[in-house]
């Protein structure tokens, strides 16, 4: 059984303190998550003019309804945000149509709720549907058409389509098209694109918001604007500054990138006793310069010796797509990186479609409309953080990390290349602003499978201590992040007083100098704040 949220029994008071912060029409002053229902589902109803039985049976979704449950944790992807204690919507609303999304918009704001927008569920926080505020979450899973339109090499794509399904629905029309985008195909294009979207093409075609041509948002006021009517400062803004700051995406519209007939995909691994410190050092010298149809991905982790009985020892694997046939990269690699030892047994020819197939770690032979599934079992317990490295790292430096590592002894990271196309476009192109410089970006991961208070702590620590350790390593002045890769712990807002500055501590990691440009377009397009989170972009204290 879903219980209420523990503050749903505060004051009046305090609840109404809660909403004129918010700068919104306050709630009656006997609020509850059934009064809340009650006065959003008719003013949905006045708004859309559905009733209120055809809203409550497909689209709004209350703590009472026998699905609540279910449409709530659909997309729910990290265990974390799935216990008992989780902080739960007073309501879930899964639109079927734009109308719905537009009086959703209208109504949390008129009855001055918060609103949370989830497309695939994947953010590492849990931004997209917890809150510590009273809340409901705009659901946009069942918005998924997506329109192909390969002479114009182009597809619009609403932003509650998962990546895998995208790349099927291209590959439908076209053997020689594809979209750089994540790996991942349950991710949702909503989160995905809004906050930069990166993949493996990225040295050859660069980010997802770097191909992204047109977009439809919902703003404050309720309007769907495109491109043209939004103008190039909130266009600009949703490309890579996270869109839930400043309206609901509707749709984006993109460019399609040319794949090769034949790509090939190969992995190889070595542990510390067959060498992996001079397999990881030649890595990095190789993988942000060589030939930019190839993208390299290193995978660092702590994993039980063969060699040793009961030590643990580091395993180096590199997981990589190159775009175009086997002997090719053979030669490149040959040549550049020999401690690789990469052979054609290693190396498998794939259509580009099979090559996502792989990615995704499918079976061989697991047919394309796969990645059509969106019904994935509850992922584990999760904690992610993340890192971007400008110089290179010393034999010495490994040596150091892999100590780190072992005596921690479950933390791993992953080390994606840069270099290619992403040397090539200014920071300021779109919000996101980590291009040049940047050798490689670090994701730190670890994942667990039992609930509870403490074993979450102790995990937490862990990433949080190699994270620490690694500081001489990366960048600082800031220390960098990537928005899509949510970290609460870089900074959050309480949206007070102070909203500019706290903003700033985490806005700045995430978008260097960008943050101001973010800052000021949200000042416009949103004054009164109504969409926020944790880590949003704020209004600007003096305007």
């Amino acid at each position: 059984m879903i219980k209420s949220c523990p503050f749903l029994h505060l004051s009046a008071i305090f609840l109404l303190l809660i909403l004129l912060f918010a700068h919104v029409s306050p709630l009656e002053a006997t609020t509850t998550a059934e009064t809340v229902h009650s006065t959003f589902l008719h003013c949905l109803s006045n708004q859309t003019k559905f009733s209120d039985q055809e809203l409550s049976n497909n689209i709004v979704f209350s703590q009472t309804n026998p699905s609540f449950t279910t449409v709530l944790q659909a997309y729910i992807r990290n265990s974390r945000f799935n216990t008992t204690s989780t902080p739960k919507p007073f309501i879930v609303i899964t639109p079927l149509q734009e109308s719905q999304v537009q009086g959703a918009v209208l109504c949390a704001k008129s009855i001055g709720i918060q609103i949370r927008i989830r497309s695939g569920g994947h953010d590492y926080e849990g931004i997209s549907y917890v809150s510590n505020e009273p809340f409901i979450i705009l659901d946009m899973f069942n918005l998924r058409n997506i329109s192909v339109d390969v002479e114009n090499e182009a597809a619009l794509v609403q932003s509650g389509v998962t990546l895998g399904e995208l790349y099927y629905r291209i590959w439908e029309k076209s053997k020689v098209h594809g979209f750089p985008a994540g790996v991942c195909p349950t991710v949702g294009v909503g989160g995905h694109f809004s906050g930069g979207g990166y993949g493996n093409m990225i040295r050859k075609y660069g980010l997802s918001v770097d191909h992204v041509i047109d977009a439809a948002i919902f703003d404050v006021n309720g309007r769907i604007l495109d491109r043209k009517a939004m103008g190039e400062e909130l266009f600009w803004a949703i490309r890579g500054g996270g869109g839930a700051s400043f309206g609901v995406i509707l749709s984006y519209t993109v460019k399609l990138v040319q794949v090769p007939e034949v790509v090939t995909a190969f992995e190889v691994g070595k542990t510390l006793e067959q060498n992996a410190t001079e397999f990881v050092l030649q890595w990095l010298q190789v993988a942000p310069h060589t030939d930019d149809r190839l993208f390299m991905r290193l995978l660092l982790q702590p994993v039980s010796s063969k060699v040793v009985k009961g030590q643990k020892t580091i395993k180096a694997t590199v997981f990589a797509l190159f775009l175009g046939g086997a002997e090719e990269v053979l030669k490149i690699l040959g040549k550049e990186f020999p401690a690789l030892g990469l052979k054609k047994v290693n190396c498998s020819e794939l259509s580009w479609i099979v090559s996502v197939l792989w990615w995704a770690n499918f079976d061989n032979g697991t047919k394309p409309d796969a990645l059509l599934d969106r019904n994935v079992n509850l992922g584990s317990f999760a904690k992610r953080k993340s890192d971007y490295v400008e110089k290179t790292i010393s034999k010495e430096g490994l040596e150091g990390i892999w100590k780190e590592m072992i005596e921690l002894g479950k933390i791993g990271f992953v080390f994606n290349p840069y270099g290619g196309k992403m040397s090539e476009i200014p920071y300021d192109a779109t919000p996101f602003p980590h291009r040049a410089g940047n050798l490689f970006k670090i994701q730190y991961s670890v994942n667990w499978n039992e609930p509870g208070v403490d074993i979450e702590k102790n995990f937490s620590d862990q990433i949080r201590r190699l994270h620490s350790y690694m500081t001489p390593f990366v960048s600082n002045s800031p220390r960098r992040a990537y928005l899509n890769y949510r970290d609460l712990d870089i900074g959050t807002n309480n949206f007070g007083k102070n909203s500019y500055d706290e903003g700033a501590v985490y806005g700045v990691k995430y978008f260097s100098n960008n943050y101001e440009r973010l800052v000021n377009i949200k000042t416009v397009v949103d004054p009164e704040n109504f969409f926020r989170n944790e880590q949003s972009i704020p209004t600007h204290p003096s305007k």
